[in-house]
Parts: C-alpha cells; sequence; structure tokens
C-alpha cells in the first residue's frame, strides 16, 4: 500500500481526498481525475465539461448543496453513513484552496471532513 502524501491533483471534484482512499493506496483505482470509468459521475462529468478542478471553481451556485447534481439522495446517504460532508470539503477549497485542503486531508489521513 502506498503513503499518504499530499497532492493537489488528489483531490476530486467533488471536493474529496482521493489520496487517503483506501482503493487509490492499495493501487485499485486512480483517483477522480484519473478514472475515465467512472463516466456515472453527474459532478466530475461538470466539471470536466466546465473545464473546472472542483466544485470550488463553480460560478453557478454560491452553495455547493444548492446543486442537484453534487446534492443528491445518494450523496446525501453515503455522507450520513460515513459522516462524510463535501460541502465542507468544497468551503474548505474556497477559503483556502485546493493544496491546502490536500494538505490538510492528508495530514488528518481522511477523506472528507468531519460532519
Amino acid at each position: 500500500m502506498q503513503e499518504i502524501v499530499s497532492d493537489a491533483k488528489l483531490v476530486a471534484h467533488c471536493g474529496l481526498y482521493c489520496g487517503a482512499c483506501g482503493a487509490y493506496l492499495k493501487g485499485r483505482c486512480p483517483g477522480c481525475h484519473g478514472n475515465a470509468k467512472a463516466s456515472w459521475c453527474k459532478v466530475r462529468t461538470c466539471n470536466i465539461d466546465n473545464n473546472q478542478l472542483s466544485c470550488a471553481e463553480c460560478k453557478s451556485f454560491d452553495n455547493v448543496r444548492d446543486c442537484k447534481k453534487y446534492n443528491n439522495p445518494i450523496a446525501r446517504l453515503f455522507g450520513f453513513l460515513f459522516r462524510s460532508d463535501r460541502a465542507k470539503c468544497i468551503a474548505q477549497i474556497k477559503q483556502l484552496g485546493i493544496q491546502c485542503h490536500a494538505d490538510i486531508m492528508a495530514e488528518q489521513r481522511r477523506q472528507s471532513c468531519r460532519r
């Protein structure tokens, strides 16, 4: 298994930190930006179509929770089950920048900010 390191390229479009994900660390997933098989993800597709690194760059919504692609029932269920707050990740990226978000997530060894 790889070691958790800080890398802004490992911040997913939705704000999760792929660099702390077990599947990424075990070499089973290339991370959000490198995962061409993740065409099912509407958040990823939207960001690629709009040439954005993450939803933090979105001009359509001030609050990512207002976006139906981002804040859908399945995402809310997973957030509840895993005590994850992707919207908090996006807010952190907006406030501190994507590299600082990666630094914090790597240091905390977490994929997401806690609820």
